[in-house]
């Protein structure tokens, strides 16, 4: 992918450390939160967008809204991949569905639909996403619902 191009669904791999885990070996339930900001920022990063200058535009991203559900944990040592997929926007939001799936079985551990507000930075107010945001969740959200309307053919 170039920079400026959305991808409709981003993966980024994660290893899981001793860090993330409890005495048992599981990864606390908390930490998925981290993977799954990692995953976004890494989408945004991936698109060609530089956080630094968001911020240096008095414009920062914070989470709204979360809805999360966990299926089967991850254990010490399992080699993760998490998505990003951009699935709506509006003029100061937008959401991702995220998924942690386990490479070994490709199995889904977790997903979850985040919704993500543009705020300034001095204020903490809602702001409206910076246009090269709303162009790449243009791109990514339209690839989405082609490819939902193909697989439904």
């Amino acid at each position: 992918m170039s920079d400026g191009e959305a991808a409709a669904t981003f993966g980024w791999p994660i290893r899981v450390y001793i860090e993330d885990t409890d005495a048992g070996g599981i990864v606390f339930h908390a930490r998925y939160l981290h993977y799954m900001e990692r995953a976004r920022t890494e989408w945004v990063r991936n698109c060609g967008v530089e956080l630094r200058a968001g911020l240096a535009d008095n414009i920062s991203y914070v989470v709204q809204r979360l809805s999360i559900h966990y299926a089967v944990p991850a254990k010490l040592d399992d080699e993760l991949v998490v998505t990003a997929e951009p699935v709506a926007f509006g003029r100061v939001w937008m959401e991702f569905r995220q998924r942690v799936v386990r490479v070994q079985d490709q199995k889904q551990l977790c997903e979850a639909d985040v919704k993500v507000a543009c705020i300034a930075l001095d204020s903490g107010r809602p702001k409206r996403l910076p246009d090269n945001m709303r162009g790449l969740l243009e791109q990514a959200t339209l690839s989405n619902e082609t490819k939902h309307d193909i697989s439904q053919e």
